[in-house]
């Protein structure tokens, strides 16, 4: 899996590109705990339009995530879920856990 990171108006948007699976984790659990030691870090975008594949571990990694934002007072939002990921979330009935939006500029936009 690909990580790249960029920030827009103190906001980290963090795209990810491939398989993200248990083999992946940990690059992306490092990239975030940095993210989150930033002070001057308002919330972060999880940009999942090219993610091709979740599984368990990564979707227990998301729930984490949301919550480490939301005890920091910041946010965490996802961005362009394909249709495949959209129904994991949806059947695992974790969807409404999180901000959801269909695409990049759209959650981007919801820090303003």
């Amino acid at each position: 899996m690909k990580i790249d990171v960029q920030t827009h108006n103190a906001v980290a948007i963090l795209s990810l590109q491939g398989e993200f699976t248990q083999e992946t984790l940990k690059p992306f659990e490092d990239v975030v705990n940095t993210l989150l030691a930033d002070k001057n870090n308002q919330g972060i975008v999880l940009d999942m339009s090219k993610v091709v594949l979740l599984d368990s571990q990564t979707i227990e990694a998301l729930l984490d995530v949301n919550d480490q934002c939301r005890d920091r007072l910041r946010q965490f939002k996802l961005a362009g879920l394909d249709e495949t990921c959209r129904k994991i979330l949806e059947i695992t009935r974790l969807l409404d856990q999180f901000d959801s939006y269909p695409d990049l500029a759209e959650a981007v936009k919801s820090f303003a």
